[in-house]
């Protein structure tokens, strides 16, 4: 059979163009084994996007597959509305010993972008019930992305997703994003996040200079539309869909001042971040402070099964207990919320991490990784910025390394590079023009050498015929 042309046939691929596909047609993928694809012939592929940063611990890891075994012969779901099962206990059981403090009540979704427009229903509703009534917009950082449901659009900032629905979205009110790379403050980044050429060869982690004088832009609009503000939502530390931006635990630390300040809610959007993305257990934790709500997904199940929680504290929870006939309960429901099958994955996930120590083990190998990337890309040309926060590298080319010009969009550029490290067995799909490594936690340094040596060459080839 003609898998190729029967998928053209029927189905309709997310975050497509389906006219590319006549050029480029779906791979596919017949197993997986760590950071391994195979497709039907056979062919090798290295996923190191982590197929849409879910994948945490490897296709096919051998203790999750013996969980999701096991519990599908006991109980595949059941309703989670006056029903509860052992699974979802135990996880939330394991989760309060890693989750930021404060944070103590979990309530489940079956995606991302559902457990986002849950944060931001209960923190309008919280505000509602609580005698601040006229507290019903949102805050969010321009170039941020939290979903494609219409809410969840509404707070993300990314034109390429949001523009044409914008007559049916929310009016939310958008702070200028930190852009270490394009600094309007003229200020080098703290710690390693970031990595630009200079004259003596150093990056921008040495030498930092910056305190976060972009969050002044947050303090002038909290001053202004705090009052009528419920929350603000947050990719903490890496705004991913923007390009893997990275942006200092400082910001962190002064929204978390500035939210008790003026009774605005802080929802950590943790579904790309958490799962030791940024090197510890949440992003969260590299600023030491909590926010309100946050919103897991992805590496939750290790890219399993699709489950989602929205976890937030005693406080907002306790305004949502009365009476049934005062109307206050929390009126939102998914059917597969909770799933049994779901829950033992994600249950597993977080005993991996702990007895094979993986995120200890990652941040070792990230310093070669981040380390051979630099020493291969730098010097190119139109290498505008090498940056990265835990495994996740980002290489923004550019057109002008000097005034940071963006290369031509109408290129493709990414994309070119992209289509021939398929060619050469490497699964790429940068952002626009930035180039991106985020693969599973347990990526050797064998792989590293590999997939970082095809994206140099592809990198090379298509410039060259580009430029």
């Amino acid at each position: 059979m003609d898998w190729q042309k029967e998928d053209l046939k029927y189905i309709w691929h997310p975050c497509s163009q389906m006219k590319d596909y006549e050029t480029l047609p779906p791979i596919v993928i017949e197993r997986g084994e760590g950071i391994n694809l195979y497709d039907v012939n056979g062919k090798c592929y290295k996923d190191v996007i982590s197929s849409w940063w879910c994948n945490l611990l490897g296709h096919c890891n051998p203790r999750i597959n013996a969980a999701v075994k096991k519990q599908i012969d006991s109980l595949e779901h059941v309703i989670f509305a006056n029903f509860t099962h052992k699974p979802a206990i135990t996880l939330c059981q394991e989760l309060m010993k890693v989750i930021p403090e404060g944070l103590c009540k979990f309530n489940f979704a079956d995606n991302g972008s559902a457990a986002i427009e849950m944060a931001l229903k209960m923190s309008f509703q919280y505000h509602y019930q609580t005698g601040n009534p006229q507290k019903k917009r949102f805050m969010a950082l321009s170039d941020a992305y939290h979903g494609e449901t219409l809410g969840a659009l509404a707070v993300g900032g990314v034109d390429l997703y949001s523009e044409l629905y914008k007559p049916l979205l929310l009016d939310v009110i958008r702070i200028d994003a930190p852009d270490c790379f394009r600094c309007p403050y003229g200020k080098r980044c703290e710690g390693h996040c970031s990595f630009a050429p200079s004259p003596q060869g150093e990056g921008w982690g040495e030498g930092a200079t910056c305190h976060c004088e972009c969050f002044e832009k947050a303090e002038k609009t909290f001053a202004k539309h705090a009052h009528e503000v419920a929350a603000i939502i947050v990719e903490p530390l890496l705004q991913g869909s923007a390009g893997m931006k990275v942006y200092p635990p400082l910001y962190l630390k002064k929204l978390r001042e500035l939210c008790d300040k003026y009774n605005v809610h802080l929802i950590a959007d943790e579904i790309a971040t958490g799962y030791g993305r940024t090197g510890k257990m949440f992003a969260f934790n590299h600023a030491g402070v909590s926010p309100d709500i946050m919103c897991l997904s992805k590496g939750l199940t290790g890219g399993y099964m699709p489950m989602a929680i929205a976890v937030t504290t005693q406080k907002i929870y306790d305004a949502f207990y009365d009476d049934y006939l005062k109307g206050k309960a929390f009126m939102h429901s998914h059917t597969y919320a909770g799933n049994p099958l779901a829950c033992s994955a994600a249950i597993e996930v977080l005993k991996i991490l702990k007895d094979e120590q993986i995120i200890e083990k990652a941040n070792k190998r990230a310093v070669y990784f981040n380390k051979i990337i630099r020493e291969k890309f730098l010097p190119l040309e139109n290498v505008g910025e090498v940056r990265s926060i835990g495994l996740i590298n980002a290489i923004e080319l550019v057109k002008n390394r000097e005034t940071k010009e963006p290369l031509d969009s109408s290129k493709r550029t990414g994309y070119q590079i992209y289509q021939k490290a398929l060619e050469k067995g490497v699964l790429l799909r940068p952002l626009g023009d930035v180039i991106y490594f985020n693969p599973p936690l347990i990526i050797e340094e064998e792989d590293m050498d590999f997939v970082t040596d095809v994206a140099l060459a592809c990198t090379k080839d298509i410039l060259c015929d580009i430029i």
